[in-house]
């Protein structure tokens, strides 16, 4: 757990650096909002196909190989894209970085549910909070280098911090059972369970909020002209409550139901994603996202703990895989869409049709989900 999380936080990291450095690449590059968003939807989508084609190898025996070579790619595109920030560079960069940590993410959760499945939920809540923590994280690498040593400066940082981090898991025994070889290939047949497709619907909902939030925050808080430290601060402050209290809300989502809280959690959070787009300066933004963040410290697990139940053991990396695909596809596709929405309509219309995504597709997930509602064990 300690060698994988701390992968995790640092894998994570240079994607909270990226975010928090949005409009310093639009200012200083001449970069436009919608290229931007294009810029963040890419590497989702990416991952998107990473998760689907690749997770599902880590169900055949091979989770330690699958997070060790998503690693590298992670590594070695984050020391390159330290190196430009033009336009080109940095989509094609964060399109490999999306194929690594799109391979690495599901075989990390398998490792961790398989090692002990009657703490599936603490499991899940304490790689949450190491994935929250390396995003939060890294606003404050790029606040502390980038200022100092220019916009390359913290990805260069954070790729030899993860290089160094990839020795204990290079010698890191992973005991697993291979699956049958003549076993599925790919997860797609998952999705003929509704169970599976509510969790699916429900982490769904969680990336569109990120994907919104992650593609128009900093830019947001830049044109209500508030300083670059508040952005910042907003980041890293929203994740804190997950980083500390994210093992904990894993194990409530256990002892309660996932789907119950995670749909819970999910109408609050489309509440304060709206409130995002009606408010009138970055100091009310910046309170509505200590509200929201303080939400979803405890439901944020959810999705993951609900598919975690609803799945044989042995298809744990092929279901986060297939979680994973469609989150990052939705998360992809609504920063896309909030980039040119904020671009040509402004920030109110861009939050709204967030929510409004985020909507459907828990409400779509609680209608699905009736058959397991109240469901608190794994699947055996």
């Amino acid at each position: 757990m300690l060698v994988l999380s701390a992968l995790t936080a640092v894998m994570s990291a240079g994607y909270g650096a990226m975010f928090s450095l949005l409009g310093e690449f639009r200012d200083q590059y001449g970069i436009a909002e919608s290229r931007l968003g294009l810029i963040v939807g890419v590497g989702f989508v990416a991952g998107f196909a990473s998760q689907i084609l690749i997770a599902p190898l880590a169900d055949r025996g091979h989770a330690r190989r699958v997070v060790i070579g998503g690693a590298l790619l992670y590594v070695a595109v984050a020391a390159m894209r330290g190196l430009d920030a033009c336009f080109a560079p940095m989509l094609a960069g964060r399109c490999v970085m999306g194929v690594g940590v799109g391979a690495a993410s599901p075989a990390i959760k398998r490792i961790v549910i398989v090692t002990d499945q009657g703490r599936l939920g603490h499991s899940l809540g304490v790689i949450l909070s190491a994935e929250v923590g390396g995003f939060a994280a890294g606003p404050a690498v790029s606040a502390l280098l980038a200022g100092h040593f220019g916009l390359s400066a913290p990805f260069i940082t954070i790729a030899v911090v993860n290089a160094i981090l990839l020795l204990p898991m290079l010698a890191l025994v992973v005991g697993e059972t291979r699956a049958a070889q003549s076993g599925p290939r790919l997860a797609i047949d998952l999705l003929r369970a509704r169970p599976f497709v509510a969790a699916v619907m429900l982490g769904s909902a969680v990336f569109v909020m990120i994907g919104v939030f992650d593609a128009l925050w900093s830019v947001a808080m830049k044109d209500l002209h508030s300083p670059r430290w508040l952005s910042s601060l907003g980041i890293s402050l929203f994740a804190l409550p997950i980083v500390v209290f994210g093992a904990a809300g894993g194990r409530l989502a256990q002892r309660i139901g996932p789907f119950r809280l995670g749909v819970a959690g999910l109408a609050f959070a489309t509440a304060c994603v709206t409130g995002y787009g009606l408010v009138g300066s970055g100091v009310a933004m910046f309170a509505v996202a200590m509200v929201h963040s303080s939400a979803d410290a405890f439901t944020l697990s959810s999705s993951s703990v609900a598919a975690g139940m609803v799945v044989p053991a042995d298809r744990q990396a092929g279901a986060h895989g297939v979680l994973g695909g469609a989150q990052t596809l939705l998360a992809g596709i609504s920063s896309a869409v909030a980039g040119v929405l904020y671009e040509h309509l402004g920030r109110t219309s861009a939050y709204l049709v967030g929510a409004g995504m985020m909507t459907a597709l828990w409400v779509a997930g609680a209608w699905l989900a009736r058959p397991v509602w109240s469901r608190t064990a794994p699947r055996t």
